[in-house]
């Protein structure tokens, strides 16, 4: 029998109808419209994509958007100061940096990313919410591990007391999806190039998430017949092909629900970081 397949468009709408409503008491109540401001450095194509789908989506919800494009050889010193511009606007409640940077500035992103104002910190990358993360006090969380949270509860899926797997220890997905699963109660085993045994770890997982980056690495035998299977890879192995790391074919008729790749957790990134917007301005109000 195959698996339920768990497609990120059903859940996104579900996220954005939530976070449109968290706008519209924003608005009514306190008089507050939550504003993001997106910059981004360059001409990457990618990422220019990327944010315009952000701009469309805070449209669609009437959150205020501004994007801030910076030419490519803007220095370090030029986006702090744009940083730190953002950071004071009291209607910008939400700022993210578009990665990657260019070149020339990319071996700086940690410092960059570190001057915005950790309550603005809406992809949740700064040291002091990372800290409220592992010590169980989330504040901003980082959106795709947030998303995936998000969508095992609204598909029903239960955590509390689960053994959950997961493939990759990347500071933006793995570490952070680590403690929100141990803060639900579920047992949870991270893994990375130097586990051992690693198909025999994948097949105690009643929730095995891969993050790893590498196409196709979760195979049928790693896999516990009717175990939640979610995909976080984005692998491009063609140029208009896209694949996860997991070899969804094969997996489907062995577990029990599963995200494909595309159209499953990427989706809810975009929705989650709407959620996270709508966070920081009502966290900012509070302070």
């Amino acid at each position: 029998m195959s698996a339920r397949i768990l497609y990120g468009k059903e859940f996104a709408a579900k996220i954005k109808d939530s976070a449109r409503l968290e706008v519209e008491e924003l608005k009514k109540n306190f008089g507050v419209t939550p504003g993001l401001a997106v910059i981004i450095v360059g001409e990457n194509p990618a990422s220019q994509v990327y944010v315009r789908n952000k701009h469309k989506t805070c449209e669609e919800l009437g959150i205020i958007s501004k994007v801030i494009a910076l030419p490519e050889d803007s220095t370090k010193e030029n986006l702090l100061e744009t940083i730190d511009k953002l950071n004071s606007d009291k209607n910008i409640h939400g700022i993210l940096v578009q990665l990657p940077l260019p070149a020339a500035i990319k071996a700086h992103s940690d410092e960059i990313l570190n001057r915005i104002d950790p309550l603005k910190d809406v992809d949740g990358f700064h040291p002091e919410n990372v800290g409220n993360l592992v010590i169980g006090n989330p504040k901003l969380v980082p959106c795709t591990p947030a998303g995936c949270i998000e969508m095992l509860d609204l598909a029903g899926i239960e955590i509390d007391g689960k053994n959950a797997v997961i493939i990759g220890r990347s500071n933006i997905v793995g570490k952070p999806l680590f403690h929100l699963l141990l803060a639900r109660h579920a047992t949870v085993t991270i893994c990375h190039t130097h586990t051992k045994n690693l198909p025999e770890i994948a097949r105690q997982a009643d929730i095995l998430v891969a993050a790893s980056g590498k196409p196709a690495l979760i195979t049928a035998d790693m896999v516990k017949s009717g175990a939640t299977v979610i995909d976080v890879g984005i692998n491009r192995i063609a140029p208009k092909k896209l694949v996860g790391d997991v070899d969804f074919d094969a997996v489907k008729d062995i577990a029990g629900a599963i995200t494909p790749v595309p159209g499953g957790v990427g989706l809810l990134t975009v929705a989650m970081l709407m959620k996270n917007v709508v966070k920081a301005a009502k966290l900012q109000l509070e302070d």
